[in-house]
């Protein structure tokens, strides 16, 4: 049976970047799958530049009033036809590959996480903590406590823009808790942890753009805010239990 893949899109006064990033994600995608763009309402012409590619593929739907990054990817998630859902951000690129890699991985295990680089150089990420490669490596069993502690931690490297989550999945992540502002990408990785349905792909999947507008900054934060993001994620990792439970443990697909 064929698999078919909706890239999930948040857009914002993202014009500059946006052409980019759409034709490497199409290069990647075939003719079955779609891209879900939703615009929270942008003051730019960034609907414009994307209706003007002239891809049946893509769907925006535009939002009437700005309502942030973390709901706007909970609406493309939610509008999403596809069995596999891949996030993507406005201004990366996509590396050959990438459609492959995360659907075979969130088709057996039921979400997936790339590692990627820097656009440019293809340099890897540096650790906030350590200030040294920050690399997904192997991950066995889906998950375990020893990974959710790191995630507590600030140092799993997992983004939405280089994530995956098969469709079943949805329903678990779905609605994002309404305490959540901000790491959505967070969220999706707890869940994943909790129920042992993650899988790491250790080869790069995206070039991450770095600029003054990324939604997640390069850059460590104060200690107020840092504390506050920990507790946020205590509370969704207390909610991701209580999901999982409710849907019956693991998520592996067994035949």
């Amino acid at each position: 049976m064929t698999t078919t893949v909706s890239v999930c899109m948040a857009t914002y006064n993202g014009s500059e970047y946006v052409t980019h990033q759409l034709q490497s994600i199409l290069d990647e995608l075939e003719d079955q799958d779609e891209v879900v763009v939703v615009d929270d309402a942008s003051t730019d012409d960034t609907v414009a530049v994307i209706e003007a590619l002239g891809d049946s593929r893509i769907r925006v739907i535009r939002q009437e009033s700005n309502r942030g990054y973390v709901r706007t990817f909970e609406s493309a998630l939610a509008a999403a036809a596809g069995d596999v859902l891949l996030l993507a951000d406005q201004d990366d690129e996509w590396i050959p590959g990438r459609r492959r890699l995360l659907v075979e991985a969130a088709l057996a295990t039921g979400i997936a996480a790339g590692d990627l680089v820097l656009l440019g150089d293809d340099r890897p990420l540096s650790s906030p903590l350590t200030g040294r490669p920050w690399r997904l490596g192997p991950l066995h069993g889906g998950g375990s406590l020893r990974n959710e502690l790191r995630l507590l931690a600030g140092d799993a490297p997992y983004y939405g823009c280089a994530m995956a989550v098969r469709r079943d999945l949805r329903d678990t992540v779905l609605p994002f808790p309404a305490f959540l502002t901000e790491s959505h990408d967070l969220w999706i990785a707890t869940v994943a942890n909790t129920s042992r349905s993650m899988s790491h792909v250790t080869e790069p999947v995206l070039r991450r753009r770095l600029h003054g507008g990324n939604a997640s900054a390069p850059k460590p934060r104060g200690v107020l805010k840092a504390l506050g993001s920990r507790w946020m994620l205590l509370r969704a990792w207390n909610e991701a239990a209580k999901r999982t439970r409710r849907r019956g443990g693991s998520a592996v697909r067994t035949g």
